[in-house]
């Protein structure tokens, strides 16, 4: 038994070295930095160790909008693309004919590029001099007038980022949640059928608790990527995401080292660090809920 663990660790190994060279050793370092106050990566010096760094975050209005725009896109774009994939999987899985063309339909924009995804939705919802853009056109027809989604108010531009947002993650939902459902014993189903069960018993006495794993693997993931958004937003308002007020936490991290505001490894740490304990708490918290939730 002895010998059969030693052979375990050493096939482990390889992953183990790669894990702590390129995750544990990077996080402890990045969580260094967040204390030490003025660092200055040219001469690898700073003046004091303390948590001013994360005083001038939480106090950055910049870094407070960013936050704003990370919660809104994550309360909205989870639970809505979620659903949304698991109404459009069950309507699959319905489906016998052309079933396996439908999925290939619906799984095209996940293999899409994201910019390019971006670019396309930039012109069907950005007003120019020439055009008021195609959606634009389509509110005409209700009587309601022109709305730039893209350089015009809040409200639009986050409309239009949660909607992308949404197109972009649901493909992969939508697979996965098929593959769950085609998982289930049809057995089920039947001795359901033969009791009489209409299809909402069957669905939630059934369906729900045999892919619930399933579910929660989507929405923990799904909180993970709402809260690293950032190429979402680049991709529709351009780089420059703080005068467009869209910027995500991500984004400040990255505006903080390399940015027009680059320069301050200190104080991107800090919002890493932060980043990260936000994730982490919302993760812990839904491991707690789906201990009653989730069927194994």
């Amino acid at each position: 038994m002895e010998k059969n663990n030693w052979k375990a660790w050493l096939y482990l190994l390889p992953a183990i070295l790669f894990l702590g060279a390129f995750m544990v050793y990077p996080l402890i370092d990045v969580f260094i930095y967040s204390f030490e106050e003025a660092y200055n990566s040219a001469s690898q010096t700073f003046t004091g160790v303390g948590l001013y760094n994360y005083q001038y975050v939480l106090r950055d209005p910049y870094f407070l909008q960013a936050v704003k725009n990370t919660f809104i896109l994550v309360v909205i774009t989870v639970p809505l693309s979620t659903g949304l994939a698991l109404l459009i999987s069950v309507g699959l899985n319905s489906i016998k004919k052309l079933k396996e063309l439908f999925q290939t339909v619906y799984f095209l924009p996940y293999v899409t590029n994201t910019l390019a995804v971006g670019l396309v939705f930039m012109i069907l919802f950005k007003t120019t001099p020439y055009t008021d853009g195609l959606v634009n056109l389509m509110l005409s027809w209700f009587g309601a007038g022109p709305v730039d989604f893209i350089d015009g108010p809040y409200w639009a531009k986050m409309f239009v980022l949660c909607f992308y947002t949404v197109w972009v993650v649901l493909p992969f939902k939508i697979l996965i949640l098929t593959s769950a459902l085609a998982s289930v014993k049809q057995d089920y189903y039947n001795a359901a059928k033969v009791d009489g069960a209409s299809r909402w018993t069957i669905f939630t006495k059934i369906t729900l608790p045999m892919i619930s794993p399933t579910l929660f693997y989507l929405i923990i993931t799904g909180f993970i990527g709402a809260f690293k958004a950032y190429n979402d937003a680049v991709a529709l308002f351009g780089t420059n995401l703080n005068t467009a007020e869209m910027n995500t936490i991500v984004g400040y991290v990255y505006d903080m080292l390399y940015g027009n505001s680059g320069g301050y490894p200190s104080y991107a740490s800090a919002a890493a660090i932060i980043l990260f304990a936000i994730v982490l708490t919302i993760t812990c918290i839904n491991l707690l809920i789906s201990k009653k939730h989730v069927h194994y």
